[in-house]
């Protein structure tokens, strides 16, 4: 299954069984979304149920935030990670506080959804990785997932929670075809171990699991065995399974698209030294985007992030330096 399509399924199946369900966003009715992830849900549940905004994603947030507190389950899409900024009031001292502030007595079950990162010449403004800003507001949580079957379930996950979601997809995994089936008892807040290995514990997210694996294959032949753990929560990050593996293969290395500085790579890093430091036989190792604005032409978009040939080549040469 198409990773957009799994999320159109949830999405669906949440319509179906639940009529508190709303969706609303630029073009997610009668065109069906920028991405085609809500395509055909207008058709089916009608204009009052999938509902056409003008451009404003502050008031798409505020009145998603609104329908929330009135007993309805909005599920809002921002077209862009990059549009959000222009609704962080509400996100951050509405979505993320109104629970806190009336003491538990307003609930905001409601998810903001939202494509982020690298595509293909989207340019600087259209390629931003902010995962790092919503992991760092307290009151949300912020999930993702690197394929259809963690979508579809977290998505559903997500919309049933009576806690607002901040729920990152990555524009490069729309259009990529998986294995799917249906989990019982998924939990987004647990981490999946998605390959296991001896030598480096390796984290990552979204779409940088994809170029992990691809990397801890070739570092497979050169004999370095890497476990490979996907984080679904952003926040709250499953330290617990970070630190059961760090304990066995004594090496950290965290993978992600975003800019190396202030990233979840440092937030990870700075809590495992914290507390398995004496299980460590070398530094953490952050592999990360470069410290520049995305550039359009496509070499240099290329080079501005980790690709599986870069995470090889650094993840070679610092085994190499430490022991391995």
């Amino acid at each position: 299954m198409l990773y957009r399509d799994a999320i159109n399924l949830a999405l669906d199946h949440a319509m179906q069984v639940d009529p508190r369900v709303i969706i609303l966003g630029e073009d997610v009715g009668f065109y069906g979304g920028n991405y085609k992830v809500t395509d055909g849900l207008f058709a089916k549940y009608g204009k009052k149920r999938v509902i056409d905004t003008p451009i404003a994603e502050n008031s798409i947030v505020g009145t998603a935030i609104g329908m929330a507190m009135m007993g309805l389950r909005p599920v809002a899409e921002i077209m862009t990670a990059n549009f959000s900024m222009l609704a962080m009031d509400q996100i951050v001292n509405n979505m993320a506080k109104l629970r806190y502030m009336s003491g538990g007595k307003i609930a905001l079950p409601m998810v903001v959804r939202m494509p982020q990162g690298v595509g293909r010449q989207l340019a600087a403004q259209h390629s931003q990785s902010l995962e790092h800003m919503f992991a760092s507001i307290p009151g949300l949580y912020v999930f993702c997932s690197s394929d259809a079957i963690g979508a579809y379930h977290t998505t559903l996950y997500a919309i049933r929670l009576d806690d607002p979601v901040i729920l990152l997809e990555h524009v490069l995994l729309y259009p990529m075809d998986f294995e799917f089936y249906k989990v019982e008892n998924f939990d987004p807040f647990k981490a999946r171990i998605l390959r296991e290995g001896k030598d480096i514990t390796v984290v990552s997210y979204l779409k940088m699991v994809h170029d992990v694996l691809r990397a801890c294959e070739n570092l497979e032949k050169d004999g370095i065995s890497c476990e490979v753990i996907e984080l679904i929560s952003l926040r709250p990050i499953d330290f617990e399974t970070i630190y059961s593996s760090v304990k066995k293969t004594k090496r950290l290395v965290v993978v992600y698209e975003a800019p190396k500085s202030f990233g979840l790579g440092a937030e990870i890093s700075a809590r495992v030294c914290e507390e398995m430091f004496y299980f460590l036989d070398a530094p953490p190792l952050r592999i990360a985007g470069e410290e520049v604005p995305i550039p359009y032409n496509r070499k240099l978009e290329l080079s501005a992030i980790p690709t599986h040939e870069s995470i090889y080549r650094q993840m070679l040469s610092w085994g190499k330096r430490h022991g391995l």
